[in-house]
C-alpha cells in the first residue's frame, strides 16, 4: 500500500478524518531507499485505502517534545479524534529527566486536522519507568475508549510486558497507576478493540527486525474487562510464563515476512480490515545489509472466525489479493444536496446543516442488508445551553420504519413501537461517528469518536417494521453532518483457512529400539532410546551462530507434502531464567540452514519458538516465529509442502499441548535446490541439568498441507 511513497513505512496507524480522508502515520525512517534522511513520523493520506500519497511529517528537524533529548527518536504513532481534536500519541526514545540514553517515555501531541499543525504537551504522558540501571520497554501506544467513556492507554515491549493505564478525560495524562496486561519478554504493539462485550488485546510477538529471518506476527487474546486479564483462545493467560496468545496473522510462505505492528478500521460495508508492516524477504534491509529493515505497510481483511480475529481467515498476508475496501456507498452525502430532498438544509463550512426539526431525504431508497453512517455533531449552542446537554436536542438517520437519534440523553433507536436507549458518554457536542447496521430484521446503533473498533455506545433492536424504504438525515435542533453513506452490508468470512491434516503415517519411531533410520551430527554419547523415549540430557550447545557445537539427530524425509510429529517432555519450570534451554524438532540443511520449533526458556517465560536461520549478505541471519504456548508435554508439528510455482520448500509449524488442539503459526521457506531433513535437538544450556524426553517421531503424508498463501 506505501509503494506509491515510501519503501519503508512501519508501524502504521490509521484514522479517518472528519474531511472524508484515510490518514495513515508510521514511525520516523526515511522512506525511500538511498535518501538518508528520517522522516519524523510521515504522513499520508487516501481517499480509498488503496492509493497513498505522503503529505508531510508531523514534526520538522527542530520539532522535539520539550523533554526529548536531543537525537531522540519518536516510533510508532497512535492517532485519535477525541473531543474535537486530533491526539497523536508516540514512542519518546530518548528524555532529559535521566542520563540514560534510552529512558523510554510516551508522548502526545494535539492538533486540529488530521495532519497538523501538531502542538507537544509539555510533559510526557507516560514518564520512564526504571528498571534497576535500566528503563522498560514503555513505547507503543494505543489508546481506547470504552463505553462508559474513560479513556486508557496500552503500552509496552519486551523489556517489562504490556501495560494499561486510565487516561484523564482529555486522554493526556495518566490517573492511577497502570497494570500489566500481558507478560514481558513476549510481546509489543498493542491495539484494543471491544466487539460483542469482550475487549481484544491483540500485540506482535518475537523480532520486529531481523532481516531475511523476521519471525513477527500478531497474537490475541480476550477479556472482560479493558484491564484484563486477557486469555488466549484455549483459555491461557497472556500473563503467564507459558504465555497464551491465539495467531491473528502469521508469514504463510509467500513474499512477506516479519507480518506485525498493527492498526485496525472498519470499511464503510462493516468489513474490518488490518494494516500492518511486513518484510519483502528478498528486500529485506533499505539500505545496507543489517541496517534498517525495509518494512512497507501492508492491507489485509480482518475476519472474526468463531469469536477471534484471523487476517483472510487465517491465511495471513497476500501478495496479490484483488480484495480491496468499500469507501464508496451508494448513496452519499458530502458537500452537495443533489439527489436529496428537504427544507432548511444547506452546506456550511463543508459539512450539512440543519437549524430546525426536519429530514434531508436522499432520493434513493435503500432496502436489504446495508451499513449506514455519518458523522454529526448537536451544535449552535451557548456554552450555558451547552451545559444543559441539549435534552431536546436531537440528530440521526432514519432507515424504513426505524429512527436512530444522538441526544444529550444518549443513543435511541425507534423502531415501530420499540424504542431502546443507551448513554452516552460526552454527548455529541463535539464530531461524533454514528454507524447503522441493519441485518434482517436487526438494526444495531454505534457511536464512536474515531471509529476505531471502540465505540462508546451501542444499541440492538430487533424491529417490529420495515427497514427498507426511505433514508434520511434527520435533526431537532442545529445539527452538522458530514461523511454519510449508505453501502451494502459485509458478508462476513467464517469459514477458516485451511490447515495441514495428516494422512497415511508413512514413517515413525516409536523409540523402541529397532530404528535405524537415525543419522548424527555430531553423535551425543548421553542420548539413549529407553523405557520407549528417546531421553537425551539437554546440552550447553547451540546450533545458533558459528559455533554449531550442538548434536542435531536426522532421518531422510520422503518426497511430497508430508507432516513431521513428534511429543517432547521437558520440565523447564515456569518464572525461572534458564536462557535458552530447549529441544524440539528441525528441519535441517546445514548446521547454517535450518529451521528449528521448540519448546523453549526466554527468560522468565516459556514459548514455542519457530526459527529460521540462513546465509545472507555474508553473514548468518536468525530469527524466531512464536506459536502456541508450551507445556511440560508439548506436541510439535512441522507441515512440508512444496510450492508448484517456485519449487521451494515450505514448512509450517503447529504446537499442541493436548495433542489433541494445535495452534498453526508461521511459514519458513529453504530453497528449491534443497533437501531439508528431519531431525531432533536438545540444547541451549546444560544447567540446571534437564532430559529432553521424545516419544516418538512419525511422518504423515498430509493431504491438507496445500499453501495458503496469494
Amino acid at each position: 500500500m506505501s509503494a506509491a511513497f515510501a519503501d519503508t513505512f512501519a508501524d502504521p496507524a490509521v484514522i479517518r478524518g472528519l474531511d472524508g480522508y484515510w490518514y495513515s502515520y508510521g514511525t520516523s525512517d526515511p522512506l525511500r531507499e538511498g535518501e538518508g534522511k528520517h522522516h519524523r513520523l510521515p504522513i499520508a493520506r487516501s481517499t480509498d485505502l488503496v492509493s497513498w500519497t505522503y503529505v508531510g511529517d508531523a514534526f520538522g528537524a527542530d520539532n522535539l517534545p520539550p523533554y526529548a533529548a536531543p537525537g531522540s527518536l519518536l516510533w510508532a504513532p497512535d492517532v485519535r479524534y477525541l473531543d474535537g481534536r486530533y491526539v497523536m500519541y508516540f514512542t519518546v526514545t530518548n528524555t532529559t529527566s535521566t542520563p540514560h540514553e534510552w529512558d523510554y517515555s510516551i508522548g502526545a501531541a494535539t492538533a486540529p486536522t488530521p495532519t497538523g499543525p501538531w502542538t507537544h504537551l509539555s510533559a510526557p504522558v507516560v514518564a520512564p519507568r526504571p528498571s534497576g540501571d535500566s528503563y522498560w520497554n514503555t513505547i507503543d501506544p494505543a489508546q481506547f475508549t470504552d463505553v462508559d467513556g474513560r479513556k486508557y492507554l496500552y503500552f509496552g515491549g519486551f523489556f517489562g510486558g504490556l501495560w494499561v493505564t486510565e487516561l484523564t478525560p482529555d486522554g493526556l495524562h495518566t490517573v492511577g497507576q497502570p497494570a500489566q496486561v500481558a507478560i514481558d519478554n513476549k510481546f509489543e504493539g498493542s491495539y484494543v478493540v471491544r466487539r460483542d462485550g469482550y475487549y481484544y488485546l491483540l500485540a506482535s510477538s518475537a523480532n520486529c527486525c531481523a532481516g531475511p529471518t523476521t519471525g513477527y506476527s500478531v497474537l490475541a487474546g480476550r477479556a472482560t474487562s479493558p484491564r484484563g486479564p486477557f486469555v488466549d483462545r484455549e483459555g491461557q493467560p497472556l500473563l503467564a510464563s507459558r504465555a497464551g496468545g491465539t495467531p491473528v496473522l502469521d508469514q504463510n510462505g509467500n513474499r512477506w515476512i516479519g507480518t506485525g505492528h498493527h492498526a485496525q478500521l472498519t470499511d464503510l460495508s462493516g468489513q474490518d480490515w488490518m494494516l500492518y508492516h511486513a518484510i519483502d524477504r528478498a528486500d529485506p534491509f533499505l539500505d545496507q545489509p543489517y541496517g534498517i529493515n525495509e518494512r512497507p505497510m501492508l492491507l489485509d481483511r480482518l475476519d472474526w472466525i468463531d469469536g477471534w480475529p484471523a487476517v483472510r481467515a487465517g491465511a495471513g498476508p497476500s501478495e496479490r489479493s484483488e480484495e480491496t475496501p468499500v469507501t464508496r456507498g451508494f448513496v452519499s452525502l458530502t458537500d452537495d444536496l443533489s439527489g436529496w430532498r428537504g427544507a432548511g438544509w444547506a452546506i456550511q463550512d463543508g459539512y450539512v446543516r440543519h437549524t430546525d426539526k426536519g429530514a434531508l431525504t436522499a432520493r434513493q431508497a435503500v432496502g436489504g442488508d446495508v451499513r449506514a453512517e455519518t458523522d454529526l455533531r448537536l451544535s449552535g449552542q451557548s456554552a450555558g445551553e451547552l451545559a444543559g446537554q441539549s435534552i431536546g436536542q436531537s440528530a440521526g438517520l432514519r432507515i424504513g420504519g426505524a429512527t436512530v437519534t444522538v441526544s444529550g440523553s444518549g443513543l435511541t433507536v425507534t423502531a415501530g413501537s420499540a424504542r431502546r436507549t443507551v448513554a452516552l458518554p460526552g454527548g455529541a457536542t463535539t464530531w461524533r461517528n454514528l454507524a447503522v447496521t441493519v441485518k434482517g430484521r436487526t438494526i444495531t446503533a454505534e457511536v464512536s469518536s474515531s471509529r476505531l473498533g471502540d465505540p462508546q455506545a451501542t444499541v440492538r433492536l430487533d424491529s417490529p417494521v420495515p427497514l427498507s424504504g426511505t433514508f434520511a438525515l434527520v435533526a431537532d435542533g442545529v445539527a452538522d453532518f458530514d461523511n454519510v453513506s449508505v453501502a451494502k452490508l459485509a458478508k462476513p468470512v467464517t469459514r477458516p483457512a485451511p490447515v495441514p491434516r495428516t494422512g497415511k503415517l508413512v514413517d515413525a519411531d516409536e523409540f523402541d529400539g529397532t530404528d535405524s533410520a537415525w543419522q548424527w551430527v555430531r553423535q551425543d554419547p548421553d542420548a539413549r532410546v529407553e523405557g520407549g523415549v528417546l531421553r537425551w540430557p539437554v546440552q550447553g550447545s547451540d546450533l545458533v551462530g558459528t559455533a554449531n557445537t550442538a548434536s542435531v539427530l536426522l532421518r531422510d524425509a520422503p518426497e511430497g507434502d508430508y507432516i513431521a510429529e513428534t511429543k517432547v517432555t521437558l520440565d523447564l519450570g515456569e518464572d525461572t531464567v534458564r536462557n535458552y534451554q530447549q529441544a524440539g524438532l528441525v528441519a535441517y540443511v546445514s548446521d547454517d540452514d535450518f529451521a528449528r520449533l521448540s519448546q523453549v526458556a526466554i527468560w522468565n517465560t516459556r514459548q514455542v519458538e519457530y526459527g529460521r536461520e540462513l546465509s545472507f549478505a555474508g553473514r548468518l541471519s536468525y530469527g524466531g516465529n512464536i506459536v502456541g504456548p508450551p507445556a511440560r508435554t508439548t506436541w510439535l508439528r512441522l507441515a512440508h509442502h512444496v510450492d508448484p510455482v517456485s519449487g521451494e520448500h515450505e514448512f509450517r509449524a503447529g504446537s499442541s499441548r493436548d495433542g489433541k488442539t494445535w495452534t498453526w503459526g508461521g511459514v519458513w521457506t529453504f530453497p528449491k535446490d534443497t533437501a531439508p531433513r528431519i531431525g531432533l535437538v536438545a540444547h541451549g544450556g546444560a544447567q540446571p541439568a534437564v532430559n529432553a524426553e521424545f516419544d516418538y517421531v512419525r511422518i504423515y503424508r498430509s493431504p491438507g498441507a496445500a499453501s495458503v498463501n496469494g
